[in-house]
């Protein structure tokens, strides 16, 4: 066997050592594509602890961590988890830049100064808390339709808060992506293309999708090709099956044509893993790892 082949062979098999709650491991192979669970995910096996939970999904090979809530937890715990994200080279995916409203309300659209103020307070927020995360992406939705203006303005209204944001994100490095949404026909961002055409319209870096392929599945579907139609706009992906919002595997779409399309785009960003489990207790969790290991292709 020559030295190519006995590295591909030991590659492939190669357990790496790891160590959890003091006890020594064994860290499962590593994921291909950079898989993010949320906390809570694996809390029948690690417990309540978020650092023992991202220990834990580290020692089953995923690569990232994503976590909506946090800009909302304690300032300690988010230096902790960029700590321990450090110490064990994972990725920190989205979090959420939240502020009063956040998705269902008419906020955005309305093109009031109040709602600018608010947005641009928790922007400046976002940047502190990327900072203690190494963060990258934060999640961005407009709020609601506001009914009595023409579509337009309202898009017109948006356009002018994300330009405004990206003077505050964009020197820290920070990209908002923003997430058309399916949870009910109040949201004014629902589809690829009109988040395709108002990121070319604010024009940088800071101001991108997420393809969220959950709501964009129920949506518009045709997964695949609105995802490359909208490709040098997007700059973060999320999972969740249909019906059910649950792991891949448990509904219509094919996450395994997906993930292997993502590998053949050399797609190397973070999948968050935006969905809940399909199965309660440790079984579940142990089901979850289970069809991403099927899925992973």
């Amino acid at each position: 066997m020559n030295r190519r082949d006995f590295a591909s062979l030991l590659g492939a098999s190669l357990l790496i050592p790891s160590f959890s709650k003091g006890s020594a491991i064994v860290r499962e192979k590593q994921f291909e594509l950079n898989y993010a669970p949320h906390f809570g995910m694996f809390k029948n096996h690690a417990g309540a602890s978020e650092l023992d939970q991202l220990q834990y999904m580290y020692d089953q090979g995923f690569t990232a961590l994503e976590d909506n809530e946090l800009m909302e937890r304690p300032v300690a715990l988010q230096e902790k988890i960029g700590e321990k994200l450090a110490k064990l080279n994972m990725k920190m995916g989205v979090f959420v830049i939240k502020f009063d409203g956040f998705f269902d309300k008419q906020t955005m659209t309305t093109g009031k100064k109040e709602w600018t103020d608010l947005f641009l307070a928790s922007c400046r927020k976002a940047v502190e808390t990327s900072k203690r995360v190494d963060a990258k992406w934060a999640t961005v939705v407009p709020g609601n339709f506001t009914r009595n203006l023409p579509i337009g303005i309202q898009t017109g209204h948006v356009i002018d808060n994300l330009k405004r944001a990206v003077e505050i994100l964009e020197p820290a490095g920070l990209t908002m992506v923003l997430e058309p949404l399916s949870d009910n026909s109040d949201l004014f961002l629902r589809y690829s293309d009109q988040t395709y055409s108002i990121c070319r319209a604010v024009g940088s870096p800071s101001c991108k999708i997420l393809f969220d392929m959950y709501h964009m599945q129920r949506n518009e579907g045709n997964l695949i090709a609105n995802m490359d139609k909208c490709w040098e706009e997007i700059a973060y992906l999320q999972i969740g099956d249909n019906p059910g919002r649950k792991e891949p595997t448990t509904g219509e779409v094919n996450y395994q044509n997906i993930f292997r399309h993502l590998k053949q785009k050399g797609y190397t960003g973070v999948l968050g893993m935006e969905h809940g489990n399909s199965k309660p207790g440790k079984d579940g969790e142990l089901a979850l790892i289970d069809a991403y290991r099927k899925s992973d292709v």
